[in-house]
């Protein structure tokens, strides 16, 4: 049974589903996805995404806003500390920082980032982190906040090993996206070689971020098993020893039951 650790559910093209979310959950069901952990981007969609998957036990949600979201509200620690007072809620993003996309003076986005890990530690709930050409303050802001005594997963991985050796040591696991898959992510398959098997996660980041053979498509939950089937081609193991041990450290990072 699979699990999608990243995903954002209220963005899928649910076209070849009816354009109807119980649809495409069948078929999720049917091909074995056992839990899915549906991710904030912003609150503005926040109500309707909760709505979408409120039915659904399989479905756990975070709560932040995205380092490049520059319009609507912009949470203080209270009010995510609010918002997180709900059962489904089992992490705090995704946050971060983003060098790439945004550009001038982003003190706003230190401000943002710092916001949710002072979230995070008042639930005792792990941080989701993006972070994107920024990672000397990524880790900066981390430690000098007291990170680590909560810490998380830096989610779709596209550094080096010498980063996730750092992000490790402030207790932040390190999970693969369909990026692993592309032919010129040899870093990024490097440190998925070499990880420890307790400290990884698979994910989807759908829809976007389509593995090989998805790749320029929109991307589904279900094509976690594609990620998976990759690192275990890389770790020369099976594939569903990367799927037991990746499930095990989901469920052991964000507190869910089997």
């Amino acid at each position: 049974m699979l699990i999608d650790s990243h995903c954002h559910l209220d963005k899928i093209d649910l076209s070849p589903y009816n354009d109807d979310f119980a649809v495409f959950m069948q078929e999720a069901e049917k091909q074995q996805l056992e839990h899915m952990l549906c991710i904030s981007i912003d609150l503005e969609a926040y109500p309707a995404m909760c709505e979408l998957v409120n039915p659904y036990d399989n479905i756990s949600l975070s709560v932040g806003v995205h380092p490049n979201v520059d319009e609507g509200h912009d949470p203080s620690a209270v009010e995510l500390i609010a918002l997180a007072d709900n059962e489904k809620v089992i992490a705090i993003g995704e946050t971060g920082l983003d060098y790439f996309r945004s550009e001038g003076d982003l003190t706003w986005q230190h401000q943002r980032f710092i916001a949710h890990i002072e979230a995070a530690k008042a639930t005792g709930k792990p941080l989701i982190i993006h972070t994107r050409e920024a990672k000397v303050d990524t880790l900066r802001l981390l430690k000098e906040h007291g990170a680590e005594t909560v810490g998380g997963v830096i989610h779709c991985f596209t550094e080096d090993w010498e980063f996730a050796q750092q992000a490790m040591a402030l207790n932040f696991y390190i999970s693969f996206s369909g990026i692993v898959t592309f032919k010129n992510a040899k870093s990024i398959q490097d440190v998925a070689k070499r990880i420890a098997s307790d400290k990884y996660l698979i994910e989807t980041d759908s829809p976007y971020l389509a593995p090989t053979p998805f790749r320029g498509k929109p991307n589904y939950p279900m094509y976690v098993q594609h990620v998976a089937q990759f690192i275990a081609d890389l770790r020369e193991v099976s594939v569903e020893t990367v799927i037991q041990q990746s499930n095990e450290n989901f469920r052991r990072l964000f507190n869910v039951a089997q």
